[in-house]
């Protein structure tokens, strides 16, 4: 497959909403690897938002995923003791950073091109039609669908982006597809912040916006659960206003947002314990 065709936007026969995520996370990748191209050497040793890695390791760590689905086997090394791996799912991810620890710049480039374009080029020949077949390998084994897997990739590889903008001081690309896909699907969250997270009695009412994207409304239930509204509640308990990239260091468990990108109104304490517990990155 040449690379005119692998750049071509998706025709295919599949199931609408899947195309559309794989689309997204296919631009995403562009998006991706068009910023470490303009790189220089020294920024990739710069330290990101999350525990433990650095420009580099945000880089194998999507080599790695991206390897994965296009058919290359696990890498099983060894991690050591390292504070930011607690859980199996967390040494499974850094194994994945450490098998490339001793990569350059450009090959982990080049493993994410080839493994993301074959496995653009295969669900093209085989348009995924079934969002709630299992998803391939190990994303499989952890009972995700295939809905789960593409809805995340998009969200996955943008949210790295962002990672390695802040670490270089190279802000933007917040108004891609794959940014309001991320945006849209972390939103989807907020009635469970709202019920569970904060506890927020039944009748409670939250109106989120970020940005110029359309408002999005939850509200406790009588039941205690968290659920979104097909309108704006004319009075809500409380509003939260969000710029981009707050929303995004908030949402994706970052960091804290600058003052200046947050704003609420109504129940002051109940948006501030919202706010507090809005980290929903799955």
């Amino acid at each position: 497959m040449t690379e005119q065709q692998a750049s071509q936007p998706s025709t295919s026969t599949g199931h609408p909403e899947l195309v559309g995520y794989v689309d997204a996370w296919w631009q995403a990748i562009d998006d991706l690897t068009g910023l470490l191209e303009e790189l220089p050497a020294e920024a990739w040793a710069a330290p990101t938002d999350l525990p433990g890695w650095d420009v580099h390791a945000v880089v194998a760590h999507t080599a790695h995923l991206e390897s994965l689905l296009a058919g290359t086997a696990h890498d099983d090394v060894e991690v050591g003791e390292l504070e930011h791996v607690r859980s199996p799912m967390q040494v499974f991810t850094e194994q994945g950073v450490a098998a490339r620890r001793e990569r350059d710049a450009d090959d982990l480039l080049q493993e994410i091109r080839q493994s993301a374009t074959s496995r653009r080029t295969a669900l093209l020949e085989d348009p995924p039609s079934d969002p709630d077949a299992p998803a391939p390998g190990a994303f499989g084994a952890l009972g995700w669908t295939q809905r789960t897997l593409l809805r995340n990739r998009p969200l996955d590889v943008w949210m790295h982006e962002q990672d390695v903008r802040r670490a270089v001081g190279r802000p933007g690309n917040l108004r891609s597809p794959a940014a309001t896909h991320t945006i849209g699907y972390l939103s989807d969250s907020l009635g469970l912040v709202l019920a569970k997270r904060v506890g927020a009695a039944p009748g409670t009412t939250l109106v989120l916006t970020v940005d110029d994207l359309a408002p999005r409304s939850f509200e406790v239930g009588e039941d205690g659960r968290g659920r979104s509204l097909p309108e704006p509640p004319a009075e809500p308990t409380a509003t939260i206003e969000l710029d981009r990239e707050a929303f995004t260091v908030l949402a994706g468990g970052r960091q804290a947002p600058h003052p200046a990108g947050v704003r609420v109104a109504g129940d002051q304490e109940l948006a501030a314990r919202v706010l507090a517990a809005m980290a929903v990155t799955p």
